[in-house]
């Protein structure tokens, strides 16, 4: 039974939606992807949300962009921890996306990560399931301690290269 459900307003916030799938994925947290708006079907997304905790989800990331509520549509039909991903949008960058999501009324949380942040959502929701899952809890400390090497790394190939020679090997 997935873990983590993923849903978005459309195809277009696919490649921020795919980046939280792919750390669950690093991790090993079982999620289900899917498209739905809350918009033009709301029949298929109440259905999709009321039935959430029955399927098996723990946490449902959700992503949306402009008026942005899908999140919060999660959050009121859901009773577990909804992550909201604001998208960058042409109109207003993202900010009103922002703006929907994080000012959700008393008693219907959102956890709320940046505009675009589609990996933070998926450590998020890695850390919530982790708080009852000790393997889990490994599998994170590991995944940041891989990320400090990397910076290490980085940090003395630039100190024995040079930045000019850093920033061409970027290249």
């Amino acid at each position: 039974m997935a873990k983590v459900g993923i849903v978005m307003g459309s195809d277009s916030d696919m490649p921020v939606m795919a980046k939280a799938a792919e750390v669950l994925d690093q991790l090993g947290v079982e999620h289900e992807m899917t498209i739905i708006s809350a918009h033009r079907e709301p029949d298929i997304f109440f259905d999709w949300a009321k039935s959430a905790e029955a399927r098996g989800f723990k946490v449902i990331i959700a992503g949306a962009g402009k008026a942005a509520h899908l999140p919060g549509m999660c959050a009121a039909l859901f009773p577990l921890p909804v992550i909201g991903i604001p998208m960058k949008t042409s109109d207003l960058g993202g900010v009103d996306s922002l703006y929907s999501i994080v000012q959700m009324p008393s008693g219907i949380p959102v956890a709320t990560v940046a505009i675009n942040g589609g990996a933070n959502a998926g450590i998020l929701a890695a850390k919530i399931l982790a708080a009852s899952d000790e393997e889990l809890l490994e599998r994170l400390k590991a995944y940041s301690e891989k990320m400090k090497d990397d910076v290490v790394k980085k940090a003395e190939k630039l100190e024995e290269i040079g930045y000019k020679s850093y920033l061409a090997s970027m290249r």
